[in-house]
């Protein structure tokens, strides 16, 4: 068995140019990855998407969350929101926004009467400092909202 290899004559400065490529399009992804983050605006617009023009109230959305978060891989973050659950008063869902993540929707928590309370913990991924939004919709047609602000130290989408 005969083995055959064939050689290329290949110059330095084509060499030098495919590194040069590579080095460009590895740079070029950095510089895009900003573009996708969400910014209070965007918060503001999904909100306004859900929940129209209603006015919301303060004093019935608690939320949990630290306000220095060491390692932003895992942030732990709870909600609770102030209400009998009967069949006539009750929540119907909890909105959760952030405003510098890719995306400013980050969960929504569905609630029925049977539910016996409006309470949810999660742990959520923060790429870097920001605030994080809770928005209780009631049965009733009333809108709470609560905002606090998340300093994070490491970011957890490799910041």
């Amino acid at each position: 068995m005969s083995e055959q290899f064939i050689t290329q004559n290949i110059r330095r400065r084509d060499v030098l140019a495919m590194a040069g490529t590579g080095v460009v399009a590895a740079g070029s992804i950095g510089l895009f990855a900003g573009d996708a983050m969400a910014d209070p605006a965007a918060v503001a617009k999904a909100i306004k998407d859900q929940i129209g023009d209603k006015k919301t109230m303060s004093g019935a959305v608690t939320l949990e969350l630290p306000q220095i978060a060491e390692n932003g891989n895992t942030v732990p973050i709870g909600v609770e929101v102030k209400s009998p659950m009967t069949s006539s008063d009750y929540v119907k869902a909890v909105h959760i926004y952030a405003d510098k993540n890719p995306s400013a929707e980050v969960a929504t928590f569905r609630f029925t009467p049977e539910s016996g309370k409006a309470k949810v913990s999660l742990r959520m991924r923060m790429i870097k400092s920001q605030n994080i939004v809770a928005v209780a919709e009631m049965s009733n047609g009333m809108v709470h909202m609560v905002k606090n602000a998340v300093k994070v130290t490491i970011g957890g989408c490799g910041g």
